[in-house]
């Protein structure tokens, strides 16, 4: 990494053309980069400082592409709040804002400065280490399956619309010890009229991942005892994020190794494995569920 090495920073400040900026803190960071807010840091070299950090993502006047650090994240949240209300933002940090320069970009860029050649990698001579590029996500993986719990965040209605409630399984009356594992889970089905692979959130053209309901479903058994888990032992900062949802509901995001759960606090949960790749495997109301929200939820990361 270029860390804060000099020629680095003063060529990723020759004239830097901003195409994009993201938040990296606890509450918001981009989760292709890891499951949790230290381990994005490590994907980028960075320590996991408690107020985060803003990357602003640009080429220099070669094009070489750079991600510029800073600790101003007021300023990056106020420029992508604009951007996203479709209002124009100069975001340019000063310099005593930037905590390193950053050679290559560690999310995918789609679009690319005007009059500037090409978007490349900045020449070797001026870094010292390999240049960042996205994670894989062109294969079923952990960066697709947290950016599939991403666009189920985003599009929670669209998804939330391919489940039927009464498809639920339920244990017979009176049969207490089966209310975990059966009416609190939902599993694959056998896909009747429901497309079969996860979206991620930066690839509009996959199919939409939708899935049937049946008994037990050993992955999302150990999903759920691992989500307990980290209400007894907290787990590494951003596992368990909550955010802005509808009315009086919150949207929570858990990760762990190998799974991701994404749910609305006054509604059902979805689960996406590894081992089952482009799967949305839906988690029923049921007795326990909306208790573990609520508990999950008090000890969340919020955004500011």
């Amino acid at each position: 990494m270029a860390g804060t090495d000099e020629d680095a920073v003063a060529a990723a400040d020759d004239a830097l053309y901003v195409l994009t900026a993201v938040l990296l803190t606890p509450a918001k960071f981009p989760s292709a980069l890891g499951d949790d807010y230290p381990e994005a840091c490590a994907a980028l070299g960075l320590p996991p400082l408690a107020d985060g950090y803003g990357l602003v993502l640009g080429q220099d006047g070669e094009g070489a592409r750079w991600t510029v650090v800073i600790d101003d994240v007021s300023l990056v949240a106020v420029a992508i709040a604009s951007w996203d209300c479709g209002m124009e933002y100069d975001l340019s940090p000063g310099e005593r804002t930037v905590v390193a320069a950053l050679p290559g970009w560690p999310l995918a860029v789609a679009v690319a400065a005007p009059g500037v050649p090409a978007p490349h990698d900045p020449a070797a001579e001026i870094t010292d280490g390999p240049a960042l590029s996205p994670p894989d996500t062109t294969t079923w993986g952990p960066a697709q399956r947290r950016l599939g719990a991403d666009e189920i965040a985003l599009q929670w209605a669209l998804w939330r619309e391919q489940i039927d409630d009464a498809d639920f399984a339920r244990p017979p009356e009176g049969n207490a010890a089966d209310s975990d594992s059966d009416a609190d889970e939902g599993a694959r089905g056998d896909g009747s009229g429901a497309p079969d692979r996860a979206a991620a959130a930066d690839e509009a053209d996959r199919h939409r991942g939708g899935a049937g309901t049946a008994k037990g479903h050993s992955g999302i058994r150990r999903v759920l005892a691992e989500v307990r888990a980290y209400v007894d032992a907290p787990p590494p900062l951003g596992r368990v994020r909550s955010s802005f949802a509808p009315g009086d509901a919150r949207t929570l995001r858990a990760d762990g190794p190998g799974w991701s759960l994404v749910a609305r606090t006054d509604d059902i949960a979805f689960v996406l494995l590894d081992e089952e790749p482009g799967e949305v495997l839906p988690v029923g109301r049921g007795p326990e569920l909306p208790g573990l929200l609520e508990a999950l939820d008090k000890m969340a990361v919020r955004p500011l």
